[in-house]
């Protein structure tokens, strides 16, 4: 199988976008056979890294296969411990959630959780604006002289040293759950519960690719444990149902890019399942202001629900999603989730200026190793998304840094191969940052904006060689290849039962070729739509997303005519029509003639 990976797929080494065409795994050169189907999820996962001995246990991904015993992580039956004291003896509780999809996600899910034991857990979002990421030390000494004996900090506090010491002395207990990279020292803390704490166990750090939310189901797990061994579910107390609460953890997982493979596999997995049944009242409001007709797929909450509910941080007020996700009113939840939805038009809007402003800067950084673009006026909630939309059209690290007067305010996507979060971390330390942190493939931090081309340098000079071998061995993977013809529903179901599908867990992508394009024209956004003709005499639909202004764009557009290709990358069904079609969401192309 090795073998096979070697050389270029269809003879493709450089493909419209200049990438080398690579089988992921094994040659699964289909033709126009559709007889091997039933092999299809087998050899994805295979080439996904899967153990011949354990596919039964991918195959259908469930917690009870791939749930660790949380006791393995540091702190966490300490964590625990403390927060069923709590519940116990009726001590308030507020739990603090940093102001994304994670953070809304995870703090939801412990209100949830602890309001069904029978406690009235508060909430607390910063303002991303006034207030910045993680928890502040006058914050929870606030929310303590308020009367909350212990806070939870969910997707923050890892590296919020300061602020926890100001808790810890004004005698506030403060459990830390969370996910991001960690510094040799941990904070002052009652309990830090994150698998990527650098004295982790091997076996714990194995899950370092969770989300907060996912940490936060395990302190879940736990808590309920250590209430059991204490005989609090006795009488009418009844345990509370842990799985209701996976339509959380997925939102939370997918629309925070964590690697979907493993225990966060079986996460959303199951997570879509309890999603499908709509019990959590906001969750359901959300699903319907999303215009969704159907149960919830993987890619909805990454571009449907997620950006909803980060919609409220970026440009909004900062504990709506939370608020929604933790409702049993229907009417409140409809309006929130209506309220959502305006916000997030409105951040599409903000986005695209800064977006469009970024973009011109670029012009002069063609050598960068890492893209470092600022700009005054900036919106701070919208510059990760910008960040992400410059990564992906430059293939390189970037960082966009929103300037209010001498600081800015700065959020960074990597590629892969590139620890980003590692060496936002390490300049912080070297003092050309007032604060930042992150993890591999995002960061966020706060600098002086006289440090910028200094910032700049030192990050080029830091990644530039990682970049640099990132960029080279750059190709595109296939599943496999087939002519027009075996492009069919039958197909993507098959394609579909090895999902879910998400960073770390790749979707599967198929060449199909050699066609013809007729009728390409954009639509929307830069989008780039055709109808694809093989020489099978099968014909079939086609979208490249935000291409027209790309090499491969153009080359569809002005270059095809006449000429035949391959064509790479996503099947998906189109259920427009009066039956169900196959069709292909183009992430490449190469000349076939």
């Amino acid at each position: 199988m090795a073998s096979h990976s070697l050389r270029p797929v269809l003879g493709v080494e450089r493909s419209l976008s200049g990438k080398s065409w690579r089988w992921r795994g094994g040659n699964m050169d289909l033709g126009e056979a559709s007889g091997a189907l039933d092999d299809v999820v087998t050899q994805l996962l295979l080439s996904r890294g899967v153990e011949r001995d354990d596919l039964d246990r991918h195959r259908a991904p469930t917690l009870r296969a791939f749930l660790p015993d949380p006791s393995h992580f540091r702190d966490m039956d300490t964590a625990a411990e403390r927060l069923a004291q709590a519940v116990m003896t009726g001590e308030t509780v507020t739990i603090y959630g940093d102001y994304d999809v994670d953070g809304a996600t995870s703090a939801a899910l412990l209100v949830r959780l602890l309001r069904s034991l029978g406690h009235d857990a508060r909430y607390y979002i910063p303002d991303r604006l006034l207030e910045g990421y993680g928890p502040s030390g006058e914050a929870l000494v606030r929310l303590g002289e308020e009367g909350s004996s212990l806070i939870v900090t969910v997707d923050c506090g890892a590296m919020a040293h300061d602020a926890l010491a100001q808790a810890h002395a004004a005698g506030i207990d403060v459990v830390v759950v969370d996910h991001h990279k960690c510094a040799a020292e941990n904070p002052v803390a009652a309990a830090l519960v994150n698998p990527n704490r650098l004295d982790e166990s091997a076996e714990a750090s194995e899950h370092g690719h969770l989300a907060a939310v996912g940490v936060a189901f395990l302190l879940g797990v736990a808590l309920v444990r250590t209430l059991r061994a204490r005989d609090y579910f006795v009488g009418d107390r009844k345990e509370p149902d842990l799985m209701a609460l996976l339509d959380l953890v997925a939102l939370g997982t997918v629309a925070d890019v964590a690697q979907i493979r493993g225990l966060n596999r079986a996460f959303v997995a199951q997570g879509l399942r309890v999603m499908a049944r709509r019990a959590n009242v906001g969750m359901a409001a959300l699903i319907d202001a999303s215009r969704l007709k159907r149960s919830p797929q993987c890619s909805d909450l990454g571009f449907a629900l997620g950006p909803r509910i980060n919609a409220g941080g970026r440009v909004g007020e900062s504990t709506l999603g939370v608020r929604l996700l933790t409702t049993e009113d229907p009417a409140e939840a409809a309006e929130i989730a209506a309220q959502l939805s305006a916000l997030n038009e409105e951040r599409r809007a903000i986005e695209a200026e800064v977006q469009a402003a970024a973009e011109a800067l670029l012009e002069g950084q063609h050598n960068r190793a890492v893209h470092v673009l600022s700009g005054h006026g900036w919106h701070p909630g919208v510059i990760g998304i910008v960040a992400g939309r410059i990564k992906e059209k430059t293939g390189k690290p970037s960082l966009v840094v929103a300037l209010d007067g001498d600081v800015g305010k700065g959020s960074a996507r990597s590629i892969a191969g590139v620890d980003l979060g590692a060496a936002i971390i390490a300049a912080r330390e070297e003092g050309l940052l007032v604060a930042g942190g992150g993890h591999a493939m995002a960061a966020g931090l706060t600098v002086d904006a006289g440090k910028l081309a200094a910032l700049a340098d030192w990050l080029d000079s830091r990644l530039g060689a990682a970049v640099a071998r990132a960029k080279e061995s750059e190709s595109m993977p296939l599943d496999l290849a087939l002519a027009p013809g075996g492009l069919t529903p039958s197909l993507v179901e098959a394609l579909d039962a090895a999902g879910p599908f998400g960073v770390g867990w790749p979707a599967p992508r198929v060449a199909v070729g050699p066609v013809r394009l007729v009728k390409v024209d954009v639509v929307g956004t830069d989008h780039v739509r055709a109808i694809a003709s093989g020489m099978d005499g099968k014909s079939f639909k086609t979208i490249a997303f935000r291409a027209a202004e790309t090499a491969l764009g153009q080359a569809l557009i002005h270059g095809s005519r006449g000429r035949t290709l391959w064509l790479a990358g996503r099947a998906k069904i189109d259920d427009w029509g009066d039956r169900p079609q196959a069709e292909l969401q183009i992430e490449d192309a190469a000349w076939a003639d």
